[in-house]
């Protein structure tokens, strides 16, 4: 067991399969690419639509398969298309939370204790607006919040 709690079989690195090119579906993530884990979000997430429980699964296996098995995800009710409050995943259940974080991230918590912040790109965001945000948030240096890092990478309206 590593010191997370959380079995050494489950590797830190993700595979370099994530530098492939963005498209809504996207999840990029850094989470213990870093030792520090300083910043202020660990990943980013592009989900194609605002449906929770046809976006989720996805990100949840692609999460359990690097990280173990997840347990919560707290989410902003009001950004989403009803909310339940469990999901079944792979044969796991994992509790939905609403939570007032804001609907530009995501809590994910493995084991008991270990939380991750993901932003979360807007589903109608184009390509370049939503490469430039999720490269903004893996930076193991960013201290900028979700929102913010949003409202910069969002073109001016023509």
């Amino acid at each position: 067991m590593a010191d997370s709690g959380i079995p050494d079989r489950f590797p830190l690195l993700l595979p370099d399969a994530i530098h492939q090119v963005l498209k809504p579906g996207t999840a990029l993530l850094r989470l213990e690419t870093t030792q520090s884990r300083e910043g202020l979000l660990d990943g980013a997430w592009w989900p194609r639509t605002r449906d929770i429980e046809a976006e989720l699964p996805a990100l949840i296996s692609a999460l359990t398969e690097h990280l173990g098995p997840i347990t919560r995800v707290g989410v902003d009710a009001s950004a989403w298309n009803g909310l339940p409050t469990r999901l079944v995943i792979n044969d796991q259940v994992v509790h939905l939370d609403s939570d007032p974080v804001g609907d530009d991230t995501v809590l994910i918590t493995r084991g008991h204790n270990d939380h991750f912040a993901l932003l979360v790109v807007p589903p109608d965001t184009t390509a370049d607006a939503a490469r430039e945000a999720m490269a903004r948030a893996v930076r193991a240096d960013n201290i900028t919040e979700a929102a913010q890092i949003l409202i910069a990478t969002t073109p001016e309206p023509e």
